[in-house]
């Protein structure tokens, strides 16, 4: 009994303790809460069967109003210590208090995924889902809505829910030999649904009032490699605008801006040395044309190491025609901030420019131009004899629109300006070329158009000219007379060498067989 006794005060103090750490409602439960306690020290005068009754209701009830607090206090689901409210209900139709709550559970009813393989699959449930959308779209656009973290965080698992997804395997062959521009785009049949959900994300991250230290908690790296993911999709409707969005999250979110910058150069570096196919480079290198924009004088270190190793690179591969806008502006932006780098792209166009592709060798004059044409005196002095060397073979290419868009180079005023003030240089890597235009070439715009560099150069510096003319008539009068003494050369051999032809053969006797080696 005594032992009893004791349990059944320790049995009371503990369940004190815990009540008196739950908030009172009223004087009532007080009162009940103390009667409870009275009823418990009572039962230490009773029997055995009679103490262990009272004690086990007496812990029912009180775990009971433990579970029903605790379950307000800690609740399961993503609203924290707020009421649900009927997805269904309009947002006019609510108080200001529970637009919040009436938010989120519309964003709970939308996570479900809708099946659009199948056309008559479901409509009702997909136009119910449509509307929701709608309906939210249009209150984050009011401009009236409070977001807190229950609200982020379900707005990121309900734009996780609906866009993150795996694309199928490609079974377009030509992706990867320059022609994926020519492809006729591929259309998503989800787009109706999509497009709404990304509308919703869009105008919530560029929510004025959105606190970017609450929605960079769900707005993480793992939800941006993701959306990076998304980037490989067919539909150019959705690339579109994921650009838009990413965008958005780089200008909102400043502590992702470094991880940004460095999962696309990974997806560019593998895009380049891996795989050559990738559906939304030419979209990522619009985004970072605007980035590069922005960046601050003088360039760290670590953009000048994504000029040199990722936007250089690019120039590789086959498909460059379908992102090669995009590519040029983000090089002439470096170029535009820091004129030292003009030196490293130029040689790096060098490198890889295209022999057998004129589509290609066409790109590569025209992003040339745009270069040169930012670039100062003294940088253009480290790399004027290859630059024009190359310019030289395509002064002489037999693709007459390579020729003739490397003749249009002299239109340019500041490139002329270059051209004059180094012409000591340049004109004897032209001149050649310009010569034998003048004598093989078969299309006669590329003629006239050599014979106005001829003109221009003459008015020039003449005296430079003519130089160059008996400079080149000398090099071609050697060429003729190293010819004629290969040819004497030749002659000579074949006469020594019909003066040992044996006359005849009837007596030469027969050759023995060698005799095999042994190994020893």
């Amino acid at each position: 009994m005594a032992v009893c006794a004791a349990g059944n005060r320790f049995v009371a103090i503990m369940l004190k303790q815990i009540l008196s750490k739950l908030p009172r409602k009223s004087q009532k439960s007080d009162s009940l809460d103390s009667a409870g306690l009275d009823s418990g020290n009572h039962t230490s005068n009773l029997s055995n069967g009679v103490q262990c009754t009272n004690i086990g209701n007496s812990i029912t009830s009180r775990l009971s109003v433990v579970k029903r607090v605790s379950s307000a206090v800690f609740p399961a689901s993503i609203m924290a210590g707020v009421e649900a409210v009927e997805p269904n209900l309009s947002f006019k139709d609510v108080s200001n208090p529970q637009k919040q709550n009436l938010f989120i559970s519309k964003l709970n009813l939308c996570c479900e995924v809708s099946d659009f393989s199948d056309p008559e699959k479901a409509s009702s449930e997909q136009d119910l889902k449509r509307q929701t959308l709608i309906e939210l779209v249009d209150f984050v656009s009011s401009g009236s809505a409070k977001f807190n973290e229950p609200a982020v965080a379900a707005m990121c698992k309900m734009c996780a829910l609906n866009l993150f997804r795996v694309f199928p395997p490609k079974y377009r062959s030509n992706t990867s030999s320059g022609e994926a521009e020519d492809d006729e785009p591929i259309f998503d049949p989800a787009w109706s649904s999509l497009q709404l959900v990304y509308d919703l994300l869009l105008r919530f991250i560029s929510y004025s009032s959105l606190d970017a230290k609450v929605a960079k908690k769900h707005v993480d790296h793992s939800f941006i490699l993701k959306l990076l993911d998304l980037f490989e999709s067919e539909d150019p409707r959705e690339r579109d605008c994921l650009k838009t969005i990413l965008h958005r999250i780089y200008g909102k979110f400043m502590v992702h801006r470094p991880f940004v910058r460095k999962a696309v150069s990974n997806i560019i570096y593998r895009f380049v040395f891996e795989t050559e196919r990738h559906n939304g480079i030419a979209e990522l290198l619009e985004i970072f044309g605007s980035i590069i924009s922005g960046f601050a004088i003088p360039l760290k270190e670590e953009h000048k190491m994504f000029l040199c190793r990722a936007l250089i690179p690019l120039h590789k591969p086959k498909s460059i025609g379908v992102y090669h806008q995009q590519l040029t502006y983000c090089v002439v932006q470096f170029v535009d901030k820091d004129q030292k780098l003009a030196n490293n792209v130029i040689k790096g166009l060098l490198k890889y420019w295209p022999i057998t592709n004129s589509q290609k060798e066409l790109m590569f004059i025209s992003e040339l131009e745009e270069i040169l044409e930012m670039t100062n005196m003294v940088e253009f002095q480290k790399i004027m004899v290859p630059v024009f060397q190359r310019i030289a073979c395509c002064l002489n290419s037999s693709h007459y629109q390579v020729a003739e868009r490397a003749h249009l180079l002299w239109n340019n005023e500041h490139i002329l300006n270059l051209i004059t003030h180094n012409r000591h240089v340049i004109f004897p890597l032209i001149f050649p070329s310009l010569e034998r235009n003048s004598q093989n070439h078969w299309n006669q715009a590329v003629l006239n158009l050599t014979q106005n560099i001829r003109k221009m150069f003459c008015e020039m510096d003449e005296e430079l000219l003519l130089a160059c003319q008996r400079k080149l008539e000398e090099e071609n009068s050697q060429l003729i007379e190293a010819a004629e003494k290969r040819k004497l050369a030749w002659e000579h051999l074949e006469t020594t060498a019909a003066a040992f032809k044996p006359a005849a053969t009837n007596n030469v006797p027969p050759v023995k067989p060698a005799t095999p080696l042994v190994a020893c």
